[in-house]
């Protein structure tokens, strides 16, 4: 049935409970995400044993995702998803009783934990999956739970500034605060526990479905659609490449290097970029059913790029800071439509594999980027803002003049511009 774009939008059972998994684990990664830095300087990690363990989290946001897409639809998307929030309870028990480095990085291998509250591995791709049985192509659903997402994070960022926390000296963390983890893995047990069978894969032979094997010899579980979902993964690197110059923790070190501003203020400038990117993605919808997911995405996205380059000319923090947060308005709009669109261009049966693959492509090329922008600085403190700015808009512009005619799998293709029309259920890709 085609969406009525006047018909009141209710969000299913299952979809509520998505999203408030979503919203549990987003809160608890915003509160762990801000004390970890401090947590590896308090325990005397050198800058490369502390990155070493940054990088393995990174790492195994993308190693997990692919062993999730690779095995989801075999064992059960439930269970595998409800596995997955028991991970993270175990983490937090074990890195609140003060595991050691060497633990801390196989804990991070798992994907278990994450410094990004929206966009965090493994459990993003299932839920990213499961939500398309319910809308994948207007990206109403994908907004609302990145909007939760989004806001949820900026309060457990928030909670880090608590009273008998806020003025907490680095040597004085206390490991046993990540057992703030183990309450959210566990609620995620039970939302898990209640989600029903329409969340799960379509019937199928269970030879057909890839294995854990299959996930390390590279094996996805896409078919039809390897060559669209090969090409979207590669410009999805690019837009991570560019987006992994200029972290958080980079612009934390550009704004507190270049105009002096205090931790405070920094705090506060990121809550408000977080609660900022919660309404973008919320309003990203309304301009997708209007104008179409592509439209919206490189539409949104290049200006915002234009806006990132300019921060780094800004001549005091008040004016980057007004730069950031309209950047943040539109750069943001981009997340729920591209997850609408990954889950519109490939079959039911590929979209576990696709969202793995195009959520590991971005996650794998992460690593990279505060290395590339510590050199670059080299040139000039700003300089990763305006190489970032150029890489994203090389993206955007590749996406456009390529995705713009990709034909929809979906009745939501009324999301699309009039002149794309839905794909023939048995057409190879629509590419």
């Amino acid at each position: 049935m085609v969406d009525n774009p006047r018909k009141p939008f209710r969000l299913s059972r299952d979809a509520r409970l998505l999203v408030t998994g979503q919203g549990v684990r987003a809160a608890g990664y915003g509160f762990t995400a801000v004390i970890l830095g401090a947590l590896l300087g308090a325990r005397g990690y050198s800058p490369l044993k502390a990155g070493v363990v940054l990088t393995a989290l990174i790492a195994g946001t993308a190693l997990a995702s692919l062993v999730v897409g690779a095995v989801a639809d075999r064992f059960g998307r439930r269970r595998c998803y409800g596995g997955f929030f028991l991970l993270i309870a175990a983490a937090g028990a074990a890195v609140g009783a003060g595991a050691p480095c060497w633990l801390l990085i196989v804990i991070a291998l798992t994907g278990a934990l994450s410094m990004d509250v929206v966009d965090n591995g493994p459990a993003t791709t299932l839920e990213q999956v499961m939500l398309a049985a319910e809308d994948s192509g207007t990206s109403r659903v994908y907004g609302r739970y990145n909007a939760v997402g989004a806001a949820a994070g900026a309060l457990g960022a928030l909670a880090a500034s608590l009273p008998g926390l806020r003025h907490t000296a680095g040597a004085e963390v206390r490991p046993w605060w990540f057992a703030v983890l183990v309450p959210v893995g566990l609620a995620g047990v039970l939302l898990a526990w209640r989600l029903t069978v329409a969340v799960e894969a379509e019937p199928s032979g269970a030879a057909d479905k890839p294995t854990l094997l299959d996930a390390l010899r590279g094996r996805s579980g896409v078919g039809p659609s390897r060559r669209v979902v090969r090409r979207l993964s590669g410009l999805f690197a690019v837009d991570a490449a560019g987006g992994g110059l200029v972290t958080t923790a980079f612009l934390s070190y550009f704004f507190a290097t270049r105009y002096g501003v205090s931790v405070a203020a920094l705090g506060w400038l990121f809550f408000a970029v977080s609660v900022v990117q919660a309404i973008s993605v919320a309003a990203a919808p309304l301009l997708a059913r209007r104008f179409g997911l592509i439209v919206t995405m490189v539409g949104t996205h290049l200006p915002s790029n234009v806006l990132l380059a300019a921060v780094a000319l800004a001549p005091t923090f008040p004016v980057a800071a007004a730069l950031l947060l309209a950047r943040t308005t539109l750069s943001q709009m981009d997340v729920p439509t591209r997850q609408a669109l990954v889950m519109s261009v490939v079959t039911p049966a590929e979209r576990t594999g696709a969202a793995a693959v195009t959520n590991a492509a971005r996650y794998t090329v992460r690593p990279f980027g505060p290395l590339v922008a510590g050199g670059v600085q080299q040139i000039a403190l700003g300089a990763p803002l305006v190489l970032a700015g150029v890489i994203k808009g090389v993206y955007d512009v590749a996406l456009w003049r390529w995705a713009r005619h990709l034909p929809l799998r979906t009745p939501a293709a009324v999301a699309q511009p009039s002149s794309v029309t839905p794909a023939p259920p048995g057409s190879p890709e629509g590419a």
